[in-house]
C-alpha cells in the first residue's frame, strides 16, 4: 500500500480501469489517506496493470460474462472487503485533501450510510465552473445495497453500469467538497463513450416503458429525465438549461461546446428510442414525479 503519515480513511477505494495508464498514477497518487486502493481491471493491453502493482495496490482482474453482474456489483458481490466503506472512483478523477478531511468528519458523525459526492469537470483544457452540476452516489457503507440490477442483454459492450445508482436501505448524505474529473481523451474519445452510452440510455428507456416497477428505484433525477426524454424539445430545453440558467456562457468555448454535445446526445438518444421501437416517438412518457429537475 501507499505509505501515509497520517490515520488512514477506513475505506476501500474501487478504481474501474481498461487501458488507463495515462490517468492512473495521478489518481493513485492522491489516495494516501485510504486504508485500501483496489485496482479493478477489465484486460488492459497497456501498461495499466504493471503501473497499479509498482503502487502497491491490489488488482484484480474482470470479464464481462453478459447479463449481471457488471463491474461494480460484481466487486460488491465478491471482494472481501476489510473496510466498512467502499468508494468507487474513476480513474481520471483525482480526490483533494479538502475532500478526504470533509469525509473523515461525515464518516464520524456516523449518520448516513452514503454520500453523493460532488465534481468538478475539466472539459478541453479549462475547469467548467458552471453548468449542470454533476453529482454521484459513489461511496457508502458495504453490504448496504448493490446498483440497480439492469438486465443489459448485449445493448452494448460496456462492462461497467453506466448510468445505474446504488439503492441502499438507509440515510444518504452529501459531501460538498469537489472531486477533480480530467477529460484528456479529447473530443474524439468524449463523442465515441457517449455514442455507447445513447444506445445504452436508449435500451433502458425501452425496459422502463415494460418494466415500470424499476420507476420506484429511480432518483428523482431520473425519473424527470425518463418522463421527458422523448419530447421533441428535451435537447434544446437541456441546452438552455446548463448553458444560460446554469451559466455554461461563462465558461467560454469549452461551456458551449460542452452544452451543445449534451444536447447532441440526447437527441441521439432520442433517435436510437424510435430505431429500436420501430415507432415514432411518443407525446408523453408513463412515468412521473412530483417537482422534477432535469438531470
Amino acid at each position: 500500500m501507499i505509505n501515509s503519515p497520517f490515520k488512514r480513511l477506513p475505506v476501500t477505494v474501487v478504481i474501474p480501469v481498461k487501458n488507463e495508464e495515462r490517468n492512473l498514477p495521478s489518481c493513485l497518487a492522491r489516495l494516501e489517506g485510504f486504508t485500501e486502493v483496489l485496482v479493478v481491471d477489465s484486460g488492459s493491453t497497456d501498461c495499466t496493470s504493471s503501473i497499479a502493482e509498482r503502487a502497491g495496490v491490489k488488482v484484480i482482474d474482470f470479464k464481462w460474462q453478459g447479463g449481471f453482474p457488471k463491474k461494480r456489483n460484481w466487486v460488491l458481490l465478491n471482494y472481501p472487503f476489510t473496510t466498512p466503506w467502499v468508494f468507487f472512483l474513476d480513474a481520471d478523477e483525482r480526490v483533494p485533501d479538502a475532500f478526504c478531511h470533509e469525509l473523515s468528519k461525515k464518516l464520524e458523525e456516523g449518520a448516513h450510510i452514503g454520500f453523493w459526492l460532488n465534481y468538478r469537470n475539466y472539459f478541453l483544457g479549462k475547469i467548467l465552473a458552471h453548468g449542470v452540476p454533476q453529482k454521484k452516489l459513489a461511496l457508502f457503507r458495504v453490504g448496504s445495497g448493490l446498483y440497480e440490477r439492469i438486465d443489459d442483454t448485449g445493448w452494448t459492450h460496456l462492462d461497467m453500469e453506466v448510468h445505474e445508482h446504488p439503492v441502499l436501505a438507509g440515510s444518504v448524505g452529501e459531501i460538498t467538497a469537489k472531486i477533480d474529473h480530467f477529460d484528456y481523451g479529447g473530443l474524439h474519445h468524449f463523442i465515441a463513450r457517449h455514442n455507447d452510452y445513447s444506445t445504452w440510455e436508449a435500451n433502458r428507456y425501452i425496459q422502463l416503458g415494460s418494466y415500470l416497477q424499476e420507476s420506484a428505484k429511480l432518483t428523482k433525477r431520473q425519473k424527470a429525465k425518463y418522463r421527458y426524454l422523448e419530447r421533441w424539445w428535451f435537447p434544446a430545453a437541456y441546452f438552455s438549461l446548463t448553458y444560460f440558467i446554469y451559466g455554461g456562457w461563462l465558461d467560454g468555448r469549452p461551456g458551449f461546446v460542452y452544452a451543445v454535445l449534451k444536447a447532441v446526445y440526447f437527441f441521439h438518444v432520442q433517435q436510437k428510442i424510435r430505431e429500436i421501437a420501430g415507432q415514432p416517438c411518443r407525446a408523453t412518457n408513463q412515468l412521473s414525479v412530483a417537482n422534477p429537475d432535469l438531470p
